[in-house]
């Protein structure tokens, strides 16, 4: 990352840790599932409402992380809010070949706005999957699965 883009991840982490955008439980869920990360202990809940047109209403999340884990979930939720779930399903591949660094976000295409700013936590290989938990736990809610996990 470039020290632009350092400061810009950091403003971006602290101030989701700090007021996390959809966060807390939702009301009525069609969807929902159980992440945890048993390296570090972060441990949360995605709930999603999915419509009869197959498009995610509503999604939230729920439980203790790290500010990265705690930052990814609260983007991922305001990124997919809105999005068909099979486009939620794309962002989820792009954007774990993003903090994989499979895809250049400035050179290759992809639908990941906002959340490009995690194109460097590949440097970092134990944080690689404080960001990407809250996303396989949102695949794993669409696909209905109760538990996932890092490991």
């Amino acid at each position: 990352m470039s020290e632009h883009s350092d400061e810009l991840y950091q403003q971006v982490i602290l101030e989701h840790n700090r007021k996390p955008r959809n966060y807390g439980k939702l009301a009525l869920s069609t969807h929902e599932a159980e992440g945890y990360n048993p390296l570090c202990g972060d441990h949360l809940f995605v709930r999603a409402n999915v419509n009869a047109e197959g498009v995610i209403v509503d999604v939230a999340f729920e439980g203790d992380g790290c500010a990265i884990s705690k930052a990814s979930a609260s983007l991922m939720t305001a990124a997919v809010k809105g999005k068909k779930v099979e486009e939620a399903k794309i962002l989820f591949e792009e954007f774990r070949r993003l903090v994989l660094k499979e895809i250049d976000p400035d050179k290759d295409p992809h639908h990941l706005g906002k959340l490009t700013v995690f194109s460097g936590i590949w440097k970092y290989p134990s944080r690689v999957k404080c960001a990407i938990l809250s996303w396989h736990t949102l695949k794993g809610a669409l696909d209905k699965e109760k538990t996932v996990s890092t490991e």
